[in-house]
């Protein structure tokens, strides 16, 4: 199935009006996914919330199934979240973790979950454990069967990092720890929407996702997959009178599927608009959005690599949509303004948010340029000719 980039350009009003090369940071939504998303807070303004919620219930149940189609779950196995930041703090926060308790992770991690990590080992004294990268720059999977043991507690990665186009090897990280029988949580807030997502055949038993980047949805959504046959008995952090039920004066059930993760008050427009936007992608095919997303990144590689002071930054044996580069000489932020004075949106990774990485690599920070379908390989032309420019 090949996709129809000018319809797909045309249903995306942003289009008219940036280059827009931060779908990693907040892509540019469809028309479609705008329309429902404001139909509905016109429809709270017009007759009430409660009540616009009640007229809306078939098409906020249906979240639950387009997602779980997205990423070959169950549909009571998706709880609706406002962030991913916040998905993921409601699987890790649920853990009970005690001294000596062992988390592994990457040295690509999130500095959002690092900091949670350190926070949970300053409490408990659980114990964190950076899994080294083999010669690609991606988690060491040898290292990693050798490290899991039996005081492993959690094995923790980031799908796709926020600072460059690596992809994790994440089925091959879920088969160590299925063997080892050790929970896993991946942070997909990079990789749903940009490359195909099944969680049988990954084998995690949380994943956490953000709406805004590559599905397309709108910014304040987000959801957490929490696996039924192993995260059954974990209770939630918190739990509200939608997560569970008061049943006596001393007493309480929480939900048996994955919405006791859920607060009863959400951003009910935006369950809608990333039903939409979720959607668009089972519709389009994950298969073909990673084939052309694959295709764009490499091309813009290409180009970059011939521009004099320029050096690329990405790691990984399978490279994805986000493309990095550092330039010689040059205040990475400055040029990111002056870009977008030019309507080129681009973004920094710095190491605020990938620490281990890339101060491990000696880079302060590093340009970062994330294509999606809506990107013309035209626009690469331009965006190319644009830095060269302002780079001198």
């Amino acid at each position: 199935m090949s996709l129809d980039l000018a319809r797909l350009r045309a249903e995306t009003p942003g289009c008219a009006h940036v280059l827009h090369l931060n779908a990693a940071g907040s892509a540019l939504p469809s028309k479609r996914t705008l329309d429902a998303t404001l139909d509905h807070l016109r429809c709270e303004a017009e007759i009430g919330g409660y009540e616009a919620a009640a007229k809306a219930h078939d098409d906020l149940e249906g979240f639950y199934p387009s997602i779980a189609r997205l990423i070959g779950a169950a549909p009571d196995e998706i709880a609706f979240v406002e962030n991913a930041t916040r998905a993921w703090d409601l699987a890790f926060y649920s853990l009970d973790f005690e001294p000596g308790d062992r988390i592994l992770t990457c040295v690509s991690e999130y500095s959002s979950n690092y900091i949670s990590y350190l926070q949970v080992a300053k409490k408990t004294g659980a114990e964190i454990v950076v899994v080294p990268d083999d010669n690609y720059g991606q988690i060491d999977l040898g290292a990693l069967e050798r490290m899991v043991d039996r005081r492993t507690r959690l094995v923790s990665v980031s799908h796709v990092p926020t600072q460059g186009g690596l992809v994790q090897p994440a089925e091959a990280i879920g088969r160590i720890t299925k063997q080892a029988g050790v929970l896993y949580l991946l942070d997909a807030c990079q990789s749903v929407g940009q490359l195909p997502v099944d969680v049988d055949r990954i084998g995690c038993d949380f994943l956490s996702m953000t709406g805004r980047k590559y599905l397309r949805g709108p910014r304040g959504t987000g959801f957490l997959y929490a696996r039924r046959a192993t995260t059954a008995h974990i209770e939630p952090i918190f739990l509200d009178n939608h997560a569970a039920k008061w049943t006596d004066d001393n007493a309480y059930t929480v939900r048996d599927d994955a919405r006791r993760f859920e607060n009863w008050e959400r951003y009910f427009a935006g369950v809608i608009g990333l039903k939409v936007a979720a959607d668009q992608a089972n519709e389009l095919g994950m298969e073909p959005i990673w084939a052309r997303l694959r295709a764009l990144a490499d091309d813009l590689r290409g180009r970059l690599a011939t521009v004099k002071g320029v050096t690329l930054t990405d790691l990984g044996e399978v490279k994805g949509a986000i493309v990095t580069f550092a330039v010689a000489g040059v205040d990475h932020v400055d040029l990111r303004a002056r870009l977008r004075a030019q309507a080129i949106n681009v973004s920094v990774s710095t190491q605020f948010s990938s620490r281990l990485d890339l101060k491990g690599r000696g880079l302060v920070n590093v340009m970062r340029a994330s294509v999606h379908v809506y990107n013309t390989e035209e626009e690469l032309d331009h965006f190319v000719a644009a830095l060269e420019q302002a780079i001198g």
